[in-house]
């Protein structure tokens, strides 16, 4: 069965409805602090338990995907997300709120279920532009999720975040349900060798290895930054409330809408030209972050930079791995994703620890060492002539 324009923009939904689940707690951070009387650093790792979890999702869960019929796989995840959603609503202290953020995460990996099976049911070569398509809804979702959790955290607390965010996967299931194709898996191992199958692919696949560390490295830039700044935008000069700093994922989202093109781009070109410009996009931002801690007009150019930056890595990574083994999509996303964002989780803990230090400059310092390593990697592995240079 090949994908029509329809399944497309619902999968591209869906994935941005889902992967936003672990971004709301970002602008309410200040609104956690003080609702349970802790430091902001403490409730921080809020963030830094979401995006562990989504690893640690990716990487037992994911994987089931080569084995399991996908949709079936994609509905349960979905289901036991909304009962997390639900249980951090009713948080009774920091600690409980902490130990669900893991669990939100961990079932919020549904979007990395998606993608594989996209790829599969897509033309070849139409490949890149549905991953581009369906990042688009998934990266929006991240962006714009932290403008809508900034506003309701005003307006009516952090707690119905949670409440309408259950809603939103509630409804969001019933659609997958009655809208979403079956994929069939082509493994027929047991789980011990689907995960012992995920060391092999990483030791044989340098083309997957490489993409893995870059994103890694700009993942972690992207959690690191976005921990942060709300710590920055709360605190004078700005002295912003919860609504203005969900708004700044307003002008990421600008970014974000990128992803089709560069999914074209790598569908027709060499899709490691767009990570070479896409790292050197989020190091320009970071510098402009450091000469505009006083400039909200600055931190906003930054962050259209930053996300087009990440965007345009991270679509041209994925598509390449894709291309690799079809047979193993989710084995080799697992490899990808849960690197990605274990990248996410350290970039996050980074930030939290930098920020308690230095403030904003050292998290600026900190974000330029990271996508300096990710260029280092970016021109380590170029060899003229080879697999890794053409893919």
């Amino acid at each position: 069965m090949s994908l029509s324009r329809s399944n497309i923009m619902i999968m591209a939904l869906s994935t941005g409805l889902i992967v936003a689940n672990i971004y709301y707690s970002q602008p309410l951070l200040v609104l956690i602090s003080q609702d349970f009387g802790v430091s902001e650093s403490n409730a921080g790792q809020v963030t830094f338990l979401n995006q562990f979890g989504y690893a640690m999702g990716l990487l037992f869960c994911v994987p089931l995907g080569d084995k399991l019929e996908r949709k079936q796989q994609i509905l349960i995840m979905t289901a036991l997300a909304v009962v997390s959603l639900f249980a951090a609503a009713l948080s009774g202290n920091i600690l409980i709120l902490k130990v669900v953020s893991f669990f939100i995460g961990f079932t919020s990996v549904v979007p990395q279920l998606i993608l594989p099976m996209a790829a599969h049911l897509a033309e070849p070569q139409k490949r890149g532009k549905v991953i581009g398509t369906i990042m688009s809804g998934l990266l929006v979702g991240i962006l714009v999720s932290r403008t809508v959790s900034g506003i309701i955290g005003a307006h009516f607390g952090w707690r119905a975040m949670f409440w309408i965010a259950g809603g939103i996967s509630t409804v969001l299931l019933i659609v997958m349900f009655a809208t979403f194709p079956l994929s069939k898996p082509r493994f027929e191992g047991t789980y011990g060798s689907l995960m012992r199958s995920l060391l092999t692919l990483t030791k044989e696949q340098p083309l997957l290895r490489e993409a893995a560390a870059i994103n890694a490295c700009s993942f972690a830039t992207f959690g690191l930054f976005w921990t942060t700044v709300v710590f920055l935008l709360a605190a004078p000069p700005f002295n912003y409330g919860s609504e203005v700093i969900g708004l700044m994922g307003l002008a990421a989202a600008f970014g974000a809408l990128g992803a089709p093109l560069i999914g074209k781009i790598a569908d027709n070109k060499n899709p490691r030209i767009a990570i070479g410009y896409g790292i050197t996009f989020m190091i320009a931002g970071f510098v402009l972050f450091w000469f505009s801690r006083t400039n909200v007009i600055g931190i906003i150019i930054g962050i259209i930079l930053l996300d087009l930056g990440l965007q345009g890595i991270h679509v041209s990574n994925q598509t390449r791995i894709y291309a690799i083994l079809p047979e193993a999509r989710n084995r080799m996303n697992t490899v990808f994703m849960t690197i990605s964002f274990l990248g996410t989780a350290a970039g996050s803990g980074i930030g939290l620890w930098v920020w308690g230090i230095a403030k904003w400059g050292g998290v600026c310092i900190a974000a330029l060492l990271l996508a300096g390593c990710a260029f280092l990697i970016y021109f380590l592995t170029y060899k003229p002539g080879n697999k890794l240079a053409l893919k």
